[in-house]
């Protein structure tokens, strides 16, 4: 029996990984007797997180669940420099003052997932900060050019002729050492972020302690048709500060075989309760029904079951039955000799990224003119025509052409 809860355990704790570095090392942590200190990195680099940042900090929950000593760290100091993975440009850094900003606003929100009482909070200015000149150069001592430009993203842009400045070396050792300081056991990070874990554990080793072991999450993509991550500059977010009825309508927008990735990622649900509602979707059950489950778990997290109820009704009211918004917004579009191409008129709207995102959507049947879908991708519309223009299931306009 007890070797059947800890497989249990164990299988709730990898539920959604990427990859475990490694996980027999893993095993034998978890029969030390003891909490694992479990860490996991955030850089305050934008005021508010989205769904796609809980997805460690809900990894970090199901350890705390465990009984492991987690720790949320912000990195205050690493956000001065800026995280250059997965960037072809040298990152802006932030200041001091927006730093310490969105280090205070991270602090509110993840409350919403951890439980206070028992999450250790770290800065890595603590220790940082602290550094003299001469500590700085010792650490830089610790790794080579040649394999930094093991890092792909480094690669890339040296063999590519763009620059990579000296600070943005440092990064990964900045986080590797962030482990060193809190003698970790374990630390969590993005697929992407995998290099500078690897640069923990060996910084780790240099030091004299046992190396962490390393577990990488999914980036999880975005609501949208699409597999871009979820992102802020790609507009494809949800916000865990979002409005109740704006997640709801967001979550239902999630296409049907996301959304089970969706739920091994976001849920609380267990494995065996995930795979009730698949079996249920197999049986027959509307995909509808089970998301409509995934969006009043995510709203009631992030707000309470009152506003989830009402976020639920409030979408059957308006998309279920036809219902258009109460508040569309009105935009004029100036057309070029006295007509512009449908395309054109989405992007200058608001209502796509660009004009390829809205030949995508119109031949995937999302465009709606006064409620009526749109085949022609190549559209053409008068000037003086208003009328509002729907895409998707969420986005509205009311658009007048002059």
């Amino acid at each position: 029996m007890a070797e059947n809860t800890s497989k249990s355990v164990l299988d709730e704790l990898v539920r959604g990984c990427e990859e475990v570095l490694l996980l027999d090392e893993l095993k034998s942590k978890l029969k030390l007797g003891r909490p694992l200190r479990v860490k996991a990195g955030f850089d305050p680099t934008a005021p508010d997180l989205h769904l796609g940042h809980t997805v460690l900090i809900n990894k970090l929950r199901q350890f705390q669940q465990a009984g492991h000593q987690v720790i949320f760290l912000i990195g205050d100091f690493t956000g001065m420099i800026g995280d250059p993975t997965g960037k072809n440009v040298m990152r802006q850094p932030l200041s001091e003052e927006e730093v310490q900003e969105n280090a205070t606003t991270y602090k509110e929100q993840i409350f919403k997932i951890l439980d206070p009482a028992k999450t250790e909070i770290a800065f890595n200015s603590t220790w940082m900060a602290k550094k003299s000149a001469a500590d700085m150069v010792k650490l830089a001592s610790k790794h080579t050019v040649a394999r930094m430009l093991e890092r792909d993203d480094f690669d890339k842009r040296y063999k590519g002729g763009k620059p990579i400045a000296i600070h943005e070396f440092l990064y990964p050792l900045i986080q590797g050492y962030d482990s060193v300081e809190l003698k970790c056991d374990m630390e969590l990070g993005g697929t992407d972020q995998k290099f500078n874990l690897l640069v923990g554990r060996e910084l780790q080793k240099e030091s004299g302690q046992e190396p962490q072991v390393i577990m990488t999450m999914p980036i999880l993509e975005g609501y949208t048709q699409g597999p871009e991550k979820m992102s802020k500059s790609l507009n494809n977010y949800i916000g865990i500060t979002d409005s109740p009825n704006d997640m709801f309508g967001k979550i239902m927008s999630v296409d049907d075989e996301k959304m089970w990735r969706y739920f091994d990622l976001l849920s609380f649900r267990s494995i065996s309760e995930i795979e009730s509602l698949k079996k249920e979707v197999k049986d027959g059950a509307n995909p509808r029904d089970i998301k409509f489950l995934l969006a009043k778990e995510i709203i009631e997290r992030f707000h309470d079951k009152q506003a989830a109820d009402a976020a639920q009704a409030d979408f059957i009211q308006r998309f279920q039955k036809g219902a258009m918004p109460d508040d569309i917004p009105e935009k004029e579009i100036q057309a070029a000799d006295g007509n512009i191409a449908i395309g054109n008129l989405l992007k200058e709207a608001g209502l796509v990224g660009s004009t390829s995102e809205a030949m995508r959507m119109i031949k995937q049947g999302a465009i709606k003119i006064e409620g009526n879908k749109v085949d022609d991708p190549k559209l053409i519309l008068e000037k003086g025509m208003s009328a509002v223009f729907q895409v998707g299931k969420r986005k509205f306009a009311k658009v007048t052409i002059t």
